[in-house]
């Protein structure tokens, strides 16, 4: 068995260091044959190897600087990301939670076994005893970082797909040259609120529009915060140009906008969509002419 480093050996915390360091090779190796390495490095077994290779640097360090029990260790930042990216494929495949971090643990023991065999048979067991459990929190802290890195990656994506459903739950509607319309659906909060008054306003320049219709037929009620958002989203469409009428106000919607004492003189609403068309076309000198039983008659 090669000797110990020099003023390190009995030290727990560095015998596991000198061991990861000298059994880096044959650790990443025995990894790479591990369900975690294995189903997440699929092109090639030299590819999990070198993955191993990069997480045994990364535990070496956190035990040289002896924060075997510190998920925030700066020895864990060079593969942060890359244990990210494993974790979040298990989960991915169907894993759960408990399976990911049952295969985590599966790393620990072919470390175990080196560790144990690489002592001197002179060893107390005492000795040999630290130093496994110095391995087993050191193996435990890195579950940990696994873990929280890829909950922490599982939170930004259910952001962003939460961000695309508002985008796509907010469709801008071109009726007509120059009139846009939002028809809104279900309940509105302030995130969603403010995804309609940025969508409006693109849709607004991108289709140079002059009309904008906010309908809310299909918002069953406003609360305080949202009816301002409202009133600002027509205020804003005024700014670039557009007028903005608002239709499909429930009775309901319309007794917490005159409860909040809001302002709505400056404001066109119609009874719904459809009146709300129709008194466009009518400022933009459009008729509107409809089958009657003598012909066609215009309005």
């Amino acid at each position: 068995m090669p000797e110990q480093a020099e003023g390190t050996a009995g030290v727990p915390t560095h015998e596991v260091r000198d061991l990861l360091r000298r059994r880096r090779e044959q650790i990443a190796q025995r990894w790479a044959d591990e369900p975690l390495f294995r189903a997440v490095f699929t092109l090639s077994r030299d590819e999990a190897v070198e993955a191993g290779k990069a997480v045994v640097d990364a535990l070496a360090q956190v035990a040289d600087a002896a924060g075997v029990e510190d998920p925030d260790a700066a020895g864990f930042t060079t593969v942060r990301e890359q244990l990210a990216r494993m974790g979040a494929a298990r989960s991915r495949s169907g894993l759960s939670t408990a399976q990911v971090s049952s295969e985590l643990a599966a790393l620990r023991p072919p470390v175990e076994n080196l560790l144990v065999a690489d002592l001197p048979e002179d060893t107390s067991a005492e000795h040999v005893r630290d130093c496994v459990t110095t391995l087993s929190v050191l193996m435990g802290t890195l579950r940990v970082v696994v873990m929280q890195t890829a909950l922490s990656e599982g939170q930004a994506l259910i952001d962003r797909q939460r961000l695309q459903l508002l985008e796509v739950a907010t469709p801008v509607i071109k009726l007509w040259d120059g009139i846009v319309a939002v028809p809104l659906i279900g309940t509105l909060d302030s995130a969603r609120s403010q995804v309609v008054m940025e969508t409006l306003l693109e849709s607004i320049v991108e289709q140079q529009a002059r009309f904008a219709i906010l309908d809310i037929t299909g918002v069953p009620t406003v609360d305080s915060l949202v009816a301002q958002h409202l009133m600002k989203t027509v205020a804003a469409a005024r700014l670039m140009g557009a007028e903005c009428i608002v239709s499909g106000i429930r009775p309901a919607i319309a007794q917490t906008m005159v409860h909040l004492g809001l302002d709505l003189g400056t404001v066109v609403t119609r009874a719904s969509l459809a009146d709300a068309l129709g008194y466009v076309l009518h400022q933009l000198g459009v008729g509107i002419v409809t089958p009657g039983t003598n012909g066609a008659v215009a309005r």
